[in-house]
């Protein structure tokens, strides 16, 4: 533990009962996490495979478990648990997948999946309808609800559909032998809940929790943490009131108050000392964030010098604005060396990163755009996906109708309908139907020869799976279905095959390691949790990203634009009278800057035809003026940066002309 500052050490040493640790932005959180972890071991408080450290993301996971390896050599931290909140439910539901009515190898429906479902439950409904109704389904499995649980809650109209519309969706489900993400935590907890001795077998097998990003759990993540900590409550929560921006998607700041509650022995420790930032981009943190009510105030501290004071920019529109932004990178790059990387522009919404990538594009500045296309979700894998998902799980009719077009056969819309609506009548998911001899007989002979010869491909990497490892049975299934040859014909050039071909290699490349004879169905519904966010660095490049996306990031320089009343704050915000969670929002974005920070704002807007008049953003006034330098201020300081600046382009111009 040598380098702790006194309160990560009390953090640490805290063992026994419940700990809330309330830890700064850049407080060193993750390592009094990673050396709680070493203490529970090697003082032989806790064997590790009783220790469960719980993340928010899978890149997060991965960070933890590479610390661990490098803190605690040998084999003593075998059997240790770092993991998702939704790894940790699935791990949960396939032990006891019988208790919680489900088959061995059921699959995970992801999001794609389930708008799919509700679409077919909702004949004649617009995109908007369906993505409204999945909203308010995944809002109520949020918060633990099941359907019947959801219909007696429901209040108005609205809810009222969407609640009716949960339990035929959830009946659908179960006809699938399937789940959806968010059932991940719901299932679980409802099978903790109501179920003493499982209750009791898992409080057995993890006897201390760790729990990092607290303030970020919504109802039901909560309910997991307390249905297996306990009533003794042997268990570590991390986090910070401060950084909760993620009320729109069910989280719910106030568990960390409720901890308290539920547990009066917690012991509350404070992390404030910043390793990250310059005091002075603290000191208005501090000031900002002092605006919002607080259970327990933190003040952050750092020993890093002052640094340069916080630029405000005042820019006519948003062009202007991206130009300003643009041009003051390309100075950072060339007149003081600053590398590419080391800059990052936040945003409060993703339309907002048009005009950036324009200036920066004139102006040669590499970026980089959080938000591109995901692993996952590119075509070929989650084709190859859902050839596993059958594989594993012959209920998936989800799976199967993505297979069986995957690729292209002589299957059309027409076969599938007249196919389901045959299974229907004899009772069998679609997979089992494409294998019935007299079922088939009902169909047009190549349509019929097109789905046996399918389903013989099926059942013959089914039986595969018995004796091949997953990577080698994801190699044979991009063969023997056909998944190669159609991209080798879609492709118009080998360079494009060779690059999608390395996707479904990549993907044969994360079963690498896995043991055969299992099966796929556990190694697929792993694949579905993957976030987004588990995607190669992008290199030396700006980073464009919005202020959500920003959330445990840092660099040097940093750029927040939109500085406007209805950007920042939303204008839904402002209109609710819910400022709070925006000004959380605006203090993760200045507490990513380590040295640097510039705020800027536009004096009008072009919208719907019409220019608007924009007001500076209130939380400019909360900022205290001492730390700022607003355009205009200071006339000659303004005049010699402009100077400098202007020489900087000139040179960069003729360099590039030289070139």
């Amino acid at each position: 533990m040598h380098g702790l500052n006194p309160p990560q050490r009390e953090a640490v040493l805290l063992a026994d009962g419940p700990v809330l640790v309330l830890a700064g932005a850049g407080s060193g959180k993750t390592r009094v996490i990673v050396e709680k972890i070493a203490h529970l071991i090697q003082s032989n408080r806790y064997p590790a495979k009783r220790i469960a450290a719980i993340t928010f993301t899978n890149k997060a996971a991965k960070e933890m478990r590479e610390r661990v390896g490098k803190r605690i050599r040998g084999d003593a931290a075998e059997g240790l648990t770092i993991c998702t909140f939704h790894a940790l439910g699935l791990r949960l539901l396939q032990i006891e997948h019988a208790k919680a009515g489900l088959k061995r190898g059921f699959s995970v429906f992801d999001t794609d999946d389930v708008g799919a479902q509700l679409k077919d439950l909702m004949p004649g409904a617009k995109p908007d309808a369906v993505q409204a109704m999945q909203g308010l389904i995944s809002r109520a499995k949020n918060a633990g609800l099941s359907p019947e649980e959801a219909q007696a809650a429901a209040l108005g109209p609205r809810e009222r559909e969407a609640a009716n519309l949960y339990v035929r969706y959830q009946q659908r489900l179960t006809t699938f032998n399937a789940v959806d993400f968010d059932d991940l935590i719901r299932l679980p907890v409802q099978l903790l809940e109501g179920d003493e001795d499982c209750r009791l077998g898992w409080r057995e097998r993890i006897g201390y929790l760790l729990v990092d990003e607290c303030q970020d759990t919504n109802d039901a993540q909560y309910r997991l943490l307390k249905a297996i900590a306990g009533e003794k409550g042997n268990f570590t929560c991390v986090g910070d009131d401060d950084q909760s921006i993620y009320a729109w998607r069910g989280a719910n700041p106030e568990n960390l108050a409720q901890l308290g509650k539920d547990y009066p022995a917690l012991r509350i420790v404070k992390l404030e000392q910043n390793y990250r930032c310059s005091n002075r981009v603290l000191r208005a943190a501090n000031a900002l964030i002092a605006n919002n009510p607080h259970e327990h105030l933190k003040t952050l501290w750092s020993q890093q010098p002052d640094g340069e004071r916080i630029r405000v920019l005042e820019c006519r529109d948003g062009e202007h604005e991206a130009e300003r932004v643009a041009s003051e990178i390309q100075f950072l790059n060339q007149s003081r060396k600053v590398e590419w990387g080391e800059c990052c522009i936040l945003f409060r919404g993703n339309h907002q990163s048009r005009p950036l990538e324009k200036a920066l594009q004139l102006l040669r500045v590499p970026y980089h755009l959080s938000g591109g296309t995901a692993f996952l979700d590119r075509g070929e894998v989650k084709d190859a996906l859902s050839w596993l998902r059958l594989i594993a799980n012959p209920d998936d009719d989800a799976a199967f109708l993505r297979a069986v077009q995957s690729p292209k056969r002589e299957v059309g819309a027409t076969t599938l309908a007249k196919l389901a609506e045959l299974a229907h009548h004899a009772g069998l998911p679609l997979s089992r139907a494409a294998e019935s001899v007299g079922l088939l007989k009902q169909l047009q002979p190549r349509a019929a020869n097109a789905l046996s010869g399918f389903a013989d491909i099926v059942k013959g990497l089914r039986h595969d799976a018995r004796t091949h490892t997953p990577a080698e049975l994801v190699k044979l299934l991009n063969e023997r279905s056909g998944l190669l040859a159609a991209l080798r014909a879609q492709c118009k050039n080998e360079q494009m095959f060779q690059l999608r071909r390395g996707n479904l290699d990549e993907l044969a490349s994360w079963f690498d390691g896995a043991r055969g004879g299992a099966g796929p169905g556990e190694l697929a519904a792993s694949l579905a949790l993957l976030s987004h966010a588990d995607k190669g660095e992008p290199g030396n490049q700006v980073r464009l990203m919005s202020l959500h996306a920003a959330k445990g990031l840092e660099f040097r320089y940093v750029f927040i634009v939109g500085m406007e009343d209805g950007t920042l704050p939303h204008e839904a915000s402002l209109e609710e009278g819910r400022l709070d969670e925006e000004r959380r929002l605006l203090y993760v974005g200045i507490t990513r800057a380590k040295e640097q920070l510039w705020l800027s704002h536009s004096r009008e807007a072009q919208r719907w035809g019409t220019k608007l008049r924009l007001t500076p953003s209130r939380f400019l006034d909360e900022l205290p003026p001492a730390e700022l330098q607003r355009d205009g201020a200071d006339p000659v300081a303004d005049a010699a940066r402009k100077q400098e600046r202007a020489s900087a382009g000139f040179a960069a111009i003729k360099a590039l002309l030289d070139g």
